[in-house]
């Protein structure tokens, strides 16, 4: 593999602030490329980014912790995928919701709308209502699962993908109930310690506080300087909505490091070809399985597959491929049909998160990258 186009463009788009750094890993069967640019932090002080460091995931931590919970749980017969998520949740089936499915949220063809500001209504309770500490308690993630139960849909489920955060954070609240155990401990115990996986998880904020839990700020790459909470984020989630829900939460709050990520996809993809029973084969391949039931749809069940036109994975990946992003800017690509996946994990939101040229520039280094593989 001779990446050098490769590190001249990650090294060029530190130069024009696409991010302040990040950390690029390639596997194409055995050989594994790694490599560091530019710095982890810009703020309190400036240091150079390093191959371990570890992320703030945002939105991988649907597809690497939410979606394989679910998927555990499917493969145990613990739910089904076409199974109604009222059967669960009694008070959900308001307002048209009847008829949503744990596919319809993996799918994101649900209806819920992309995101609301709950968060905002639990900063408002502590600031004027005297609620002190209620952001990150139990007691404010019950409140936003209700506001879930009670939403309008913007569209009939099943008819159209309109990509929600609120999905799945209504999965993290299934997985919950139907396994008895909180999401992060449940992907823990099930998922990332059964594979030996030891740098990613979940900061779970309550515990920090009451210094039952001691992040690491040494290896982890500060996201924002948030204007609401007034300080630089570092090993604090990013996101403002899991933040209210304790850091915890379906849709985002997951850390890690491009290393775990490689684990993952390097086990899931054993799966998917039957070389290990770690989950059932075809229970791997429905999930990476493009769902055709909704029309111009590039989703799976939790992951995404490229567009036609304009994908982030670049125009060398076919349809038989399956990543996802994530807001903080971190993205996956994995070719199903070769033995080669792409992580690259970045700190584009530090210290602000306006700035979107990562837009651009995913789709040119995965085509650099592809064109230097075998």
């Amino acid at each position: 593999m001779n990446f050098d186009a490769v590190e001249r463009e990650m090294d060029a788009a530190v130069g024009r602030q696409v991010f302040p750094g990040a950390v690029l890993l390639v596997r194409e069967g055995e050989h594994v490329y790694q490599r560091a640019f530019g710095h982890r932090s810009l703020e309190p002080e400036v240091t150079r980014m390093q191959p371990d460091t570890i992320f703030d995931l945002s939105s991988l931590t649907k597809p690497f912790a939410t979606t394989i919970a679910m998927m555990l749980l499917v493969a145990e017969g613990k739910l089904r995928l076409d199974d109604r998520v009222s059967r669960f949740f009694h008070n959900f089936g308001v307002h048209g919701k009847t008829h949503i499915t744990f596919r319809h949220l993996l799918n994101h063809s649900s209806g819920l709308p992309a995101w609301q500001p709950y968060y905002q209504e639990i900063i408002n309770s502590e600031r004027k209502g005297g609620r002190i500490n209620f952001a990150g308690s139990p007691g404010a993630k019950s409140y936003v699962y209700q506001a879930i139960h009670r939403e309008r849909l913007e569209a009939p489920p099943g008819t159209r993908a309109l990509y929600s955060d609120l999905g799945f954070m209504l999965l993290g609240e299934a997985i919950e109930e139907v396994s008895g155990m909180a999401l992060n401990r449940f992907c823990q115990q099930r998922i990332y310690r059964p594979l030996g996986l030891r740098t990613i998880g979940f900061v779970d904020l309550w515990h920090l506080r009451a210094r039952k839990l001691e992040p690491i700020p040494g290896l982890i790459a500060p996201s924002e300087r948030c204007p609401w909470r007034k300080k630089l984020l570092c090993g604090e989630v990013h996101d403002d909505n899991a933040y209210a829900m304790g850091g915890v939460a379906g849709h985002a709050g997951l850390f890690a490091g491009a290393r775990d990520l490689d684990a993952l996809l390097l086990r899931l993809r054993q799966c998917y070809e039957g070389k290990s029973d770690w989950i059932a084969r075809p229970i791997v391949r429905q999930f990476w399985t493009r769902d055709s039931t909704v029309s111009d749809s590039t989703w799976a069940l939790g992951w995404d597959t490229p567009s036609a036109y304009h994908s982030s994975a670049g125009s060398l990946f076919n349809r038989h491929a399956v990543g996802h992003l994530g807001f903080t800017g971190t993205s996956v690509w994995l070719d199903l049909d070769r033995d080669r996946h792409i992580v690259l994990l970045s700190n584009r939101v530090h210290p602000s998160r306006n700035n979107d040229a990562i837009r651009e520039f995913r789709p040119l280094i995965h085509d650099l990258i592809v064109r230097a593989l075998p």
